[in-house]
């Protein structure tokens, strides 16, 4: 192999490299600016929460992602999830256009 070859990225590699990016961007809303959204709607809907506040509200989360309970994985991962399902939809409808 020529060290031309070596420094060219290959096509796997730049979409491994994009959606490693995208996957680690959406975990960051979902880790990050999800909860804050959650509480924040939660307190202008339902009044204040039962803890001090977000403190609370971010540490209670946070234990429940670390004892892997599942509702709360999926609010984590809702970003990416949802773009995932809109790229399966996309999907379908240019499947269903070609035909």
């Amino acid at each position: 192999m020529s060290e031309d070859a070596l420094k060219k990225p290959s096509a796997l590699g730049k979409f491994l490299k994009t959606e490693v990016m995208l996957f680690i961007g959406l975990l960051f809303v979902g880790l990050v600016l999800l909860p804050i959204a959650v509480w924040f709607v939660g307190h202008v809907v339902f009044g204040a929460y039962k803890g001090a506040g977000y403190a609370d509200f971010y540490g209670m989360l946070s234990g429940k992602i670390r004892s892997g309970d599942a509702f709360a994985w999926f609010l984590v991962l809702s970003p990416w999830l949802a773009l995932q399902c809109v790229r399966l939809m996309a999907l379908g409808w240019r499947t269903a256009a070609k035909t």
